[in-house]
């Protein structure tokens, strides 16, 4: 039996704070894969880097990334998100931004605190604009 289409991907999504892995493309053409919190902006995957980590500098060489999140408990469900990334270097955006994803993975009280240290020149806004969604639901039933 194949998977089960998931009709709610932004649901799934925004119903629970798991971390999403990223893939980008290295200059050199091989793959990079790394953790990071998001939240969506509509159907827009919102999240964080630093101007000078593998993924700021493999997304400004090619846009391109693949965002992955998984239900890592039984029956599991996974959400796949292809698009372009674009980079917004505007400071008030990426502190809000940084605020807003800190309260949702830390908690409401510790917001500011992850505003104001993610917040701070050197650091990026990501939004990744989906091409192509592939999700599925309770794939081990």
């Amino acid at each position: 039996m194949g998977y089960q289409p998931m009709d709610d991907w932004r649901g799934f999504l925004q119903k629970q704070p798991r971390p999403g892995v990223l893939a980008t493309t290295r200059p050199d053409g091989s793959p990079h894969a790394a953790p990071v919190w998001f939240d969506l902006d509509g159907d827009t995957i919102v999240f964080t880097t630093g101007t000078d980590t593998v993924k700021g500098r493999n997304l400004r060489h090619d846009p391109r990334a693949v965002l992955c999140v998984q239900d890592d408990q039984p029956p599991f469900s996974f959400a796949t998100v292809e698009g372009r990334a674009e980079l917004v270097d505007d400071l008030e955006q990426v502190r809000a931004w940084a605020a807003r994803l800190g309260g949702r993975y830390m908690g409401a009280a510790r917001a500011d605190e992850y505003g104001a240290r993610n917040g701070v020149p050197g650091e990026l806004l990501v939004r990744l604009t989906p091409t192509r969604v592939v999700a599925k639901e309770d794939v081990a039933d």
